[in-house]
């Protein structure tokens, strides 16, 4: 999977947030990494993972995801 890091210049909630708003929010650091941060505290910090363990792990959860959800 490729990361459009184009597309993540701004941080962006997540497809599955709560009702309430209340996930993880992503951005791309620079071409080699992508940040994640908690939404509903989003001064709490900041996680920095490679783009590759990133795609790694949003392929591995399309993989584990049931349809639907």
């Amino acid at each position: 999977m490729l990361i459009r890091h184009d597309a993540l210049t701004e941080w962006t909630k997540s497809s599955y947030s709560a009702v309430n708003g209340d996930c993880v929010e992503v951005r791309a650091g620079d071409r080699r990494t992508v940040a994640v941060r908690d939404s509903k505290n989003p001064h709490s910090g900041i996680l920095d993972f490679s783009a590759g363990t990133w795609s790694a792990f949003i392929l591995d959860l399309s993989r584990t995801t049931p349809p639907g959800h």
